[in-house]
């Protein structure tokens, strides 16, 4: 029987144990367009960001300006008819997203709170990743955004992306992700953001297209393993790589501009009901 590595938390163990069981053996470089860093047990957050830099012998960047989640928006390969429909503060947030400042506000669905609030105690405030409120926010709450490159010493290749966001007031991590595009087996490119767990992580695949009112829709619905979708990848006691595809749970972030405003409007749901949505509002 396959194992996950004993050697760390009994919940951490707990949900790697599950991923081993209902989820599939995947060879890394037959799935290159899936796999990404792991994250160590010691800690995750920023600490991961100093691990990673150190493991591979590359060059932390920080504090740059005009740095993006993407090189440029030709990257998600859109088409040239939508990539005209997009507004252009729309294309300068992702191309130069280092310049941008956040506000957030969270609104959860009722039926969903408690499985928040568990989420939060057993994971997240001791890994110090994902910290998401349980609360409804409704004023906004302002997060420090900011965009970090590992480089390779000898050629100054950007080998990493990383988008960290934290609470201004308390300096907990909502977020951090290495960011980047794949694709995808059915030869559609999408947006990959990679969430270092323990032994693993959690990858955010979305599918990007240009919706009617001209917003940028970034969506993660799938309906099988090689789809959009989100996934758990982790590496057990011998090594082997695990993935499970959760096809219940979707992600879906539309970015707009709304009367000069930008925004964006990120709904998560879990057997199609919604469980939070959460309100940016981008400022330069």
């Amino acid at each position: 029987m396959n194992l996950a590595d004993t050697m760390q938390k009994f919940q951490d163990w707990f949900t790697q144990q599950w991923v081993i069981i209902c989820g599939r053996k995947i060879n890394p470089s037959e799935n290159t367009w899936l796999f990404g860093t792991f994250g160590e047990v010691s800690g995750i957050g920023e600490k991961f960001i100093h691990q990673l830099a150190e493991k591979e012998d590359l060059t932390i960047i920080r504090k740059s300006n005009s740095k993006g989640l993407l090189d440029s928006i030709l990257s998600l390969n859109l088409s040239e008819n939508e990539i005209k429909k997009l507004p252009k503060n729309v294309i300068d947030f992702y191309e130069k997203t280092s310049e941008y400042k956040l506000q957030l506000n969270v609104k959860w669905n009722p039926i969903f709170k408690i499985f928040g609030y568990v989420v939060n105690r057993l994971f997240s405030q001791r890994i110090n990743q994902l910290n998401i409120p349980t609360n409804n926010i409704q004023s906004s709450e302002n997060l420090t955004s900011e965009i970090i490159e590992l480089v390779a010493k000898n050629t100054n290749e950007v080998k990493y992306t990383i988008w960290l966001r934290k609470f201004q007031s308390t300096g907990k991590v909502i977020y951090s992700g290495i960011y980047t595009t794949c694709l995808l087996p059915s030869g559609i490119t999408c947006v990959k953001a990679i969430f270092p767990l323990p032994k693993g992580n959690a990858t955010v695949i979305l599918k990007p297209s240009v919706g009617e009112k001209n917003e940028l829709i970034l969506d993660s619905s799938g309906n099988k393993f090689g789809d959009a979708g989100f996934y758990f990848l982790l590496n057990d006691s011998k090594g082997n790589c695990w993935s499970k595809y959760i096809k219940s749970f979707t992600d879906k972030l539309i970015v707009s501009d709304e009367n000069e405003k930008l925004k964006a409007r990120q709904t998560l749901k879990l057997w199609h009901l919604k469980v939070a949505r959460f309100e940016y509002e981008m400022k330069k």
